[in-house]
């Protein structure tokens, strides 16, 4: 029987870059030769060998049972008759097409997986084409002990886990769990306090309402101070499991209808305490520190427990739409957009933000195909300083503590954030707004001296006390002027009916126009026998065209 380097040596290296996609490897080589011998390589680890059998369909485990009973080989005619079918492809067809993701066949998922080969080899009849397993590949698969594989289903009932491993390709770019929902959640309260609408966060601002809600830091109308200051000065992982613990025994965290993707109407309701008990407890038996596919997993639920969450099987009485086109999502042939989507968001959003599983995708920016749970203990810390700029910008890492970036949002405007750092500067305005809120400037001065990283700009500390003793004292504002040739022309203009409409006198021939009556003014113009045109803007850091025009007549 060939092995498994002869079965792939007639192939192109895009072929062998399928197969080590497949099966999870980096090819590095970019010549064929090369690139086949660092393939079959990899491929013939046993470990490897295991893990992505354990991850095949039950049609697929049977075929190679069946090659094996049959001496590794069996005509091609027979194996077709039970298993499927190869398209045939050239190379463009198949790099156009890409089969190798949908497989319309057991034959072509084991094939493209390299589990499969088909040659002719002579019999006493003349030659003859067969299907058989690569002699070294069938080597290591004995040893493994096919009995492991026959007859699993896909969803393994038996061992009572919904679902199957994740194949390498599945968990090939991973999203690692995160404590981050304590940095939106500090975000989150600030924006509050401050009457503002949250920026764009990795966690959506309702679902990050709703579990400090859940946990008792916000009530059903209004922040709760005293709440809100004991979850920002507790230590990262007590704050993390306040959420995590008050999550797990919620009745009124309902994920049916935080899902994005639906909009649910009507008085009717759902169990999503007795919804999330279930979904954990079948998760529980999901092996540790194992990738695990979750399209897999929802299939498998769908196949044993479809009506998880509808009592009695009711699929009818819940008003759900399709948020993209408001369809109504009725009856059980909505399973996959409601009940499937339930659990995907499940186990992608709550769970996820809550660190309690990791993340997987093929490639980057492709649906996640993949969960880990997770069960690591978080190790950061809020020990990090920030930096203060003489121009009053205030660059705060995530590391500062959340009460004091809680505090220091409250005294400033809100810069577009990075992922590891929040911006700020103060503005009068924002001094203003805090003062309001009974915030003093010795707050902010003691809070940037405490947590910074290196002394705070005299200047910067200069400009804050004269604003507190003084007020502002100095005023930038965006006005409309008038320029005319002649002083003679703005006397005339001032008598006539337009005249209401300007404004201060800058000097013998110009003055400003009141908002707003530009119009007025040209067309007051046009009526004393003169024509205004408006002088182009040059300045590139000027405010909207419409303040900034001058108007000016020859």
């Amino acid at each position: 029987m060939p092995t498994l380097v002869q079965s792939l040596q007639a192939h192109d290296l895009a072929h062998l870059r399928i197969v080590a996609g497949l099966w999870g490897v980096d090819l590095i080589s970019g010549e064929n030769e090369a690139a086949l011998k660092e393939l079959t390589a990899a491929l013939l680890d046993p470990g490897l060998v295991h893990e992505i059998m354990d991850s095949l369909s039950s049609d697929a485990r049977s075929a190679l049972e069946d090659l094996g009973k049959a001496g590794g080989r069996m005509p091609w005619v027979v194996f077709a008759r039970q298993y499927g079918e190869i398209r045939a492809a050239g190379a463009g067809r198949r790099d156009r097409e890409q089969p190798y993701l949908n497989p319309i066949s057991t034959a072509e998922a084991l094939f493209y997986r390299a589990f499969l080969a088909h040659a002719f080899f002579d019999t006493p009849n003349g030659a003859q084409e067969f299907a058989y397993i690569p002699q070294d590949l069938a080597e290591i698969i004995k040893q493994i002990g096919q009995k492991e594989f026959r007859g699993k289903p896909a969803a393994l009932k038996s061992s009572g886990i919904p679902g199957r491993p994740a194949t390498p390709r599945e968990y090939k770019k991973i999203v690692p769990a995160s404590d981050r929902l304590l940095d939106d959640a500090t975000t989150f309260l600030a924006a509050l306090r401050m009457g503002h609408e949250p920026p764009e966060m990795q966690v959506p601002a309702r679902v990050v309402e709703q579990l400090l809600k859940t946990a008792g830091i916000l009530g059903e109308q209004a922040s709760q101070p005293e709440q809100v200051k004991s979850f920002l000065e507790m230590p990262r992982d007590q704050a993390f499991s306040l959420l995590n613990n008050a999550w797990r025994e919620s009745s009124t965290f309902n994920e049916l209808r935080l899902v994005p993707s639906l909009v649910c109407e009507g008085e009717w309701t759902n169990q999503p305490l007795a919804t999330r008990t279930f979904l954990l407890n079948l998760l529980e038996a999901v092996p540790k520190g194992k990738w695990w596919s979750l399209p897999a997993f929802i299939q498998a639920i769908k196949e044993m427990y479809p009506d998880f969450q509808r009592p009695a099987g009711d699929y009818d009485s819940w008003f759900i739409k399709r948020n993209t086109d408001r369809t109504y999502l009725r009856g059980f042939a909505a399973w996959d957009e409601v009940d499937g989507v339930l659990i995907h968001f499940l186990i992608s959003g709550p769970m996820f933000w809550l660190g309690r599983t990791e993340l997987a995708t093929p490639e980057e920016n492709e649906s996640i195909s993949a969960f880990r749970i997770h069960e690591k203990p978080f190790t950061s810390r809020e020990n990090g300083k920030l930096a203060v700029n003489s121009d009053g910008r205030i660059n705060v890492p995530r590391s500062v503590p959340r009460v004091a970036r809680y505090l220091i949002a409250r005294f400033c405007e809100w810069d577009e954030a990075k992922p590891d750092e929040f911006r700020y500067h103060v503005t009068i305005e924002a001094l203003k707004k805090a003062r309001e809120q009974g915030l003093k400037v010795g707050q902010l001065l003691s809070l940037l001296a405490k947590n910074s990283a290196s002394e705070v700009p005299p200047a910067f500390i200069r400009a804050l006390k004269r604003w507190e003793l003084n007020g502002t004292e100095a005023h930038m504002q965006v006005q409309t002027i008038l320029r005319v040739s002649r002083p003679e022309v703005l006397e005339e203009l001032r008598k006539s009916k337009a005249g209401r409409f300007l404004g201060e006198t800058l000097g013998p021939v110009t003055a400003v126009i009141k908002p707003g009556a530009q119009s007025k003014v040209l067309a007051a113009l046009t009526e004393l026998g003169l024509l205004a045109e408006y002088l182009p803007i040059t300045a590139t850091d000027s405010p909207s065209e419409e303040q900034r025009r001058a108007v000016s007549t020859r």
